[in-house]
């Protein structure tokens, strides 16, 4: 690795003196960075590690996974019909419901089971919050 990091220097200085100082800070930051060891698991791990378990584990993430990206899906599918709302009537929609007609959308999607969408008239954004 010292080999590694002299010969790196060797050609970075050849570019300016600047790399030539900067180079070997950066990466004795980048080997020093790597080398804390966390026995804590991450706070979002909800795999038990019993293989056993595997499989309900599996279909567990796979179904939050789908839920996520429906709910990403009609977030961002509804405040671009805000957007295109905006854009051609100059103001933002009072309700959701009026963005019901055959110019934007043909009817509101439901929301994920839960959930429910918050529309704020002011900024024109959508989101997906729970019930």
């Amino acid at each position: 690795m010292r080999r590694f990091a002299q010969q790196f220097s060797k050609y970075l200085a050849g570019y300016s003196v600047l790399w030539a100082f900067v180079a070997p800070l950066l990466m004795a930051g980048s080997l020093l960075s790597g080398c804390s060891k966390s026995d804590n698991p991450p706070a979002s791990s909800t795999k038990s590690g019993n293989p056993l378990t595997a499989p309900v584990d599996y279909l567990g993430a796979a179904a939050q996974a789908q839920k996520k990206s429906i709910k990403t899906l009609d977030e961002a599918g509804l405040n671009q019909s805000v957007q295109m709302f905006y854009a051609q009537e100059g103001r933002y929609p009072k309700d959701l419901n009026e963005l019901v007609n055959p110019s934007y959308l043909s009817q509101l999607p439901t929301p994920p089971v839960g959930t429910k969408f918050d529309y704020n008239p002011t900024t024109g954004q959508v989101k997906v919050v729970p019930k």
